[in-house]
């Protein structure tokens, strides 16, 4: 098979409107769980999840959190004009730019772009008893990126820019929801465990996870280790070549401790994966690993995973030594995580290195998450999500959840 050329049409399903969860349930961990292993199916409630998982074993969550990435600005001409903030620019980091406490600059995609036309932009927020003028300016774009840059500012140096948000701001629900942010969904669309902001949108395997499922897990011995993995607005990006190759993929900024990468390599390299966010961080190790094999010296830049590169080469490193490889590396440069970026797009073809129990909702048609679903059930894709559709379960991100294991797994 080659990758590049599959056809996007043949993942494509119905899903009809009425399937789409629009809310999510009073109860985070009473959705619905579908369970796949040995190409048999069956059901049973998520709160059940660890009985399916073997004591010992390592999973691996996302701990990113959903930023009030939205923000609207009325013109005096009237136009609302919206922003959407999308990753840092000036300071280029993450936990620094929401600790700013004058001005930053985001890259953001604009709602109603052509009725901007270069005045600023000025909006009064009240924040406890105090009113602060926050205003947003549109400046050169950066030569590398199709979004727009916009400086944000503000008349009061108490408040960080991360309270600003939480004053301002309105978190950004899916699109195919087709409705307004509610204030329940301040709540309901985060995790319980997340706590580094930076995502536009939640990993959503995540959100069926209460305290009382993570307590259950450490009972059973389960090992439970993060990474962080900023969703970006591209998770939602429609594939709209024909064939897959034509498709490119949005670059997504992770960050690894280097004792989770210990911890893998104790576990034989194996893993639950909680989320597609979570696979594409675990797997792209691999190929920085592989990378650091051939040239231990590479430049940090050099390290991010450009989309094709799983397909264009053979790599031999073993799994445990790409691991390893990166763990000499940040102790060669006294670091104690790795800071980097993937593109990874994970579709049929694509040879799994880590992840050997998948735990995930179900995605939308024609959508790379689900060429990675099909790549990790070795094409069976189809017949998981014909039960789910002929078994009244909720779909996409407010949906319901499935654990899903290769034929090929033995553990």
């Amino acid at each position: 098979m080659i990758t590049r050329e599959i056809k996007i049409e043949d993942f494509n399903y119905e899903l009809p409107d009425e399937r789409i969860a629009k809310f999510p349930l009073s109860q985070r961990d009473h959705s619905k769980l579908l369970l796949y292993k040995d190409g048999k199916l069956g059901e049973d409630a998520f709160y059940n999840l660890p009985n399916y998982l073997p004591s010992g074993s390592i999973m691996v969550f996302n701990n990113t959190r959903v930023i009030q990435a939205r923000l609207h600005f009325r013109k005096t001409t009237g136009a609302l004009i919206e922003v959407f903030l999308l990753e840092p620019y000036i300071p280029a980091d993450y936990e620094r730019i929401f600790l700013q406490k004058k001005s930053c600059s985001w890259l953001c995609m604009i709602g109603n772009l052509k009725k901007w036309k270069g005045e600023t932009l000025v909006r009064e927020i009240k924040i406890g008893d105090k009113t602060v003028v926050l205003k947003a300016e549109k400046r050169e774009k950066a030569e590398s990126s199709q979004y727009e840059n916009v400086c944000f500012s503000w008349d009061c140096e108490d408040y960080s820019f991360s309270e600003i948000l939480e004053a301002v701001g309105e978190l950004p629900i899916p699109p195919y929801l087709n409705r307004d942010t509610e204030e329940s969904d301040k709540t309901t669309y985060q995790t319980v465990y997340g706590k580094i902001k930076g995502s536009v949108a939640a990993p959503t395997a995540g959100l069926h996870f209460s305290d009382d499922v993570l307590k259950l897990l450490d009972d059973k011995g389960i090992e439970r280790q993060e990474v962080t993995l900023h969703v970006g607005a591209g998770t939602f990006k429609p594939v709209k070549s024909a064939e897959i190759g034509e498709h490119e993929m949005h670059t997504e900024y992770i960050c690894v401790k280097r004792e989770v990468l210990e911890s893998i390599v104790a576990h034989d390299a194996e893993v639950v994966a909680v989320g597609t966010t979570s696979v594409r961080t675990i797997e792209s190790l691999y190929f920085i690993g592989s990378k650091l094999a051939e040239n231990p010296e590479i430049p940090e830049e050099q390290l991010h995973v450009n989309q094709w590169e799983p397909y264009e080469k053979s790599h031999t490193v073993s799994p445990k030594d790409a691991l390893q490889n990166i763990i000499d590396y940040l102790d060669r440069n006294n670091l104690s995580s790795l800071h980097t970026s993937t593109q990874i797009i994970i579709a049929p073809g694509y040879e799994y290195k880590y992840v050997r129990r998948l735990i995930t909702n179900f995605h939308q048609p024609q959508s790379t998450l689900l060429l990675l679903v099909s790549a990790f059930l070795k094409g069976h894709w189809r017949e998981v999500y014909d039960y789910a559709l002929s078994h009244d379960f909720r779909f996409l991100s407010y949906g319901d959840s499935s654990l899903l294991i290769p034929p090929t797994d033995n553990v």
